[in-house]
């Protein structure tokens, strides 16, 4: 190899830099591999991708929730409401439920009441939608941040909640809520959201809704209140029970705290002028009360109303049933008041089942009503609704004796009817008054009506033989007038012409029929009202939901001649005044009444009436195990109950209480000729007489309606149907020759 020209490896020529290379500084790190520095790129990417998907997943899910997702119906407890019933002074009676509720109208709510319940929970309401997400978040962020378990629904979600869904505290509740409100945002208006939430949200002291929290705290409709007293409400929702200034004194400067906050958010949102918020006074509620059940007499009174509601085809019983009814009665509470009294001072409180077993057999049925225009002012029907089921002043099993009579002489003056000698009937009238006398001029099976103790009267007129209840004159004076005639009189009076045993025999005389005592109250009501009967009422308004629903207006017609029933009144101011009555007058005023009693003593009555106020009492006789009708021998510590003992005082108690203040009236009569001065019998001893008995009922009635005495072959079994009278030893000489010793008891005739 030739020699080397000299040069070496190193000075051989080195390959071109690139443009622009600088030499690394040896100072700084080496850079990363280029694997490495696509990292954060990839996960930003990523995170896009899944907020992406999240976000695209949220708006599935939202559109599946939406869509899957429907307004269901109202959850029972929502659309559940009582019956209120209301004195006829609009205090509250009664309600018929477990749910205090009354729904009204949003423009029966005043606006400031609104508009404090806006200020209270949710002031952007009218401007806001339906749910308020950033409002969730921040709700959720401080209950678990620990600044107390908040809220985040708007008035929209709670209506939800309350009306369609439950109180349960789910993930799935809240999202159905979530969705439902959407919905329902969209479907309705603000002011039917704002109602619905009125009327369905919880105010404490079991009122749901605004009306009934208005009565619950401040015993007035919910249109009477005012702006105080409506922040006082709109505070307590919040927490109801625990702002209750007068269950828990101890929480008041909270509860005033929460009402200043009302107050305060109304002047923000200029829905109150700075000088009435000034003028502001916290509005102390009233005490607490307890819910007002059916016990006592409040379930009797109910049950009488619903009974007239449904049985005048005012409103059908499964529609009462529904409830959010708004029940006005005619019920006047210290008329009510005053006959609960009666009662209890006169018979119940003298019972003693312990030491008189006969004691547990008695019940008391009471009803007075004002014979003006018909309308039923107070009404016992029994110890206790709760105890005792069966109203006693609407009940038809018990026969009411001898206070059928007055309809039979009523019906004679009617009809201008004669005796069998052809005498006019009026009350100076002279009858044989022999015991098992046999009636003239009935052509059915013969019939000898036996008087009390098979006593025997002689010659007696019409008036004296009413005071002492004498079976044989009045039996004979059914067939004079004409049985079908007498039905037809006491229909038109106020009995229902389906009253059981209200046959045209001349026993109907005698009391077989089993009136109610209401019903009874009614037809004495008419002869007091001059004839004019109206038909009785137990309700003066009705509405739902604030609807008014018409109440057929009480029609009054002429029953029976004015002077037919004049006539009757002046011989039953008799009765009252020397005879079986005479414990009436007790009550301090004039008055006209009659005694009666049922077979073997199973019920003793006294109706009577004064020009104001027409009143019945009944005391029965009931074995309350087996429901069997019981005689009354023995109860209250004596040998006898008859109308003209208790029923007479319980009746001139409670018309002495019932009527006090007011001046006593005298009977406007215009009475038959000859009729101005009545006979009298001497005034009777110390202990009241048992009137009448009446016996088993007809087994047959006739048809026959006409004025005429009827002509029947139905049989009318003697003695079957005798009513039995507690007498006094009159002898043939009249009843003014009485020696008068009352008798022992003992079984009716025929028995």
């Amino acid at each position: 190899m030739p020699p080397s020209s000299g040069t070496s490896d190193s000075d051989a020529p080195r390959p071109a830099r690139p443009t622009g290379w600088e030499p690394r500084d040896p100072t700084l790190p080496p850079p990363p591999p280029r694997r490495a520095r696509r990292r954060p790129r990839r996960l930003l990417r990523t995170l896009f991708g899944l907020l992406l998907l999240g976000t695209l997943l949220l708006a599935g899910a939202f559109a599946a929730g939406y869509l899957l997702v429907d307004i269901p119906p109202a959850n029972s407890a929502a659309v559940a409401q009582s019956n209120l019933y209301l004195y006829r002074d609009g205090s509250t009676l009664a309600r018929d439920g477990e749910v205090n509720r009354e729904n009204v109208r949003l423009d029966r709510v005043p606006l400031t009441v609104r508009q404090a319940v806006l200020a209270a929970e949710d002031r952007d309401f009218h401007t806001s939608r339906a749910v308020d997400p950033k409002a969730m978040v921040r709700a959720a962020w401080n209950t678990v941040s620990g600044k107390g378990r908040q809220s985040g629904s708007t008035i929209t979600q709670q209506y939800v909640k309350n009306y369609y869904l439950g109180q349960e505290q789910t993930l799935t509740r809240k999202a159905k809520e979530f969705f439902i409100a959407i919905k329902l945002g969209r479907e309705k208006s603000k002011e039917e959201i704002l109602q619905g939430y009125l009327n369905t949200s919880y105010f404490g002291r079991n009122a749901y809704g605004v009306q009934a929290a208005a009565r619950a705290y401040y015993g007035k409709d919910v249109e009477q209140l005012d702006t105080a007293e409506g922040a006082y409400l709109a505070s307590v929702l919040k927490a109801p029970s625990a702002y209750d200034v007068t269950t828990h004194p101890e929480n008041r400067a909270k509860a005033v705290a929460r009402w200043n906050y009302v107050l305060d958010g109304m002047v923000t949102e200029g829905w109150l002028p700075r000088a009435d918020r000034a003028a502001a006074r916290f509005p102390v509620p009233q005490t607490a009360r307890p819910a007002t059940g059916l016990s006592g007499q409040r379930g009797y009174l109910v049950q009488a109303v619903e009974e007239y509601l449904t049985e005048h085809g005012i409103v059908d019983e499964k529609t009462l049933a529904g409830g959010g009814f708004r029940i006005t009665t005619t019920l006047e509470p210290a008329k009510q008041d005053a006959l609960v009294q009666a009662v209890e001072d006169q018979v119940m409180s003298r019972l003693d089942p312990a030491a008189t077993p006969t004691d547990r057999y008695v019940r008391v049925g009471a009803a007075a009503v004002d014979p003006a225009d018909g309308k039923v002012l107070a009404m016992y029907g029994g110890v206790d609704y709760t105890r005792q089921y069966v109203n006693n002043a609407t009940r038809r099993d018990y026969q009411v004796g001898s206070t059928f009579k007055p309809f039979v002489f009523t019906a004679a003056v009617q009809s201008g009817a004669q005796t069998q000698q052809g005498e006019p009937i009026t009350p100076h009238t002279v009858y044989d008054g022999r015991n098992r006398r046999p009636v003239e001029g009935w052509h059915g099976i013969p019939y000898d009506p036996a008087n009390e103790d098979d006593e025997t009267f002689g010659e007696i007129p019409v008036g004296a033989a009413t005071d002492l209840s004498v079976n044989a004159v009045y039996a004979q004076m059914a067939v004079d007038v004409g049985p079908g005639h007498v039905r037809r009189t006491a229909v038109a009076l106020g009995l229902p012409g389906s009253t059981p045993d209200l046959t045209a025999t001349p026993s109907i005389a005698l009391g077989p029929a089993t009136a109610s005592v209401l019903d009874m109250a009614t037809a004495y009501a008419t002869l007091a009202a001059h004839g004019r009967h109206g038909t009785y009422t137990l309700v003066e308004g009705l509405s739902r939901d604030g609807q008014e629903i018409t109440v057929p207006a009480p029609t009054a017609r002429q029953a029976v001649t004015r002077e037919a029933a004049d006539t009757t009144t002046a011989v039953l101011q008799n009765v009252v005044r020397t005879g079986t009555g005479t414990a009436a007058l007790a009550a301090g005023r004039p008055a006209a009444g009659k005694t009666g009693t049922a077979e073997d003593d199973k019920a003793a009555w006294f109706a009577g009436y004064t020009p104001e106020l027409a009143t019945v009492v009944a005391l029965m006789g009931q074995d309350p195990e087996s429901g069997r009708q019981e005689s009354l021998y023995g109860a209250l510590g004596q040998p006898r109950i008859n109308g003209g003992g208790e029923p007479t005082e319980i009746w001139a108690q409670f018309t002495r209480d019932a009527l006090a203040g007011t001046p006593p009236r005298d009977f406007d009569l215009q009475v038959m000729p000859g009729a101005e001065e009545l006979p009298s019998i001497p005034p009777l001893p110390d202990t009241p007489d048992s009137p009448n008995a009446s016996g088993s009922p007809d087994t047959a009635a006739v048809s026959d309606i006409s004025g005429t005495p009827d002509a029947s072959p139905a049989p009318d079994t003697s003695g079957a149907s005798e009513a039995r009278e507690e007498s006094y030893e009159i002898g043939e000489a009249g009843p003014g020759a009485a020696s008068r010793s009352p008798r022992p008891p003992r079984a009716s005739p025929g028995q």
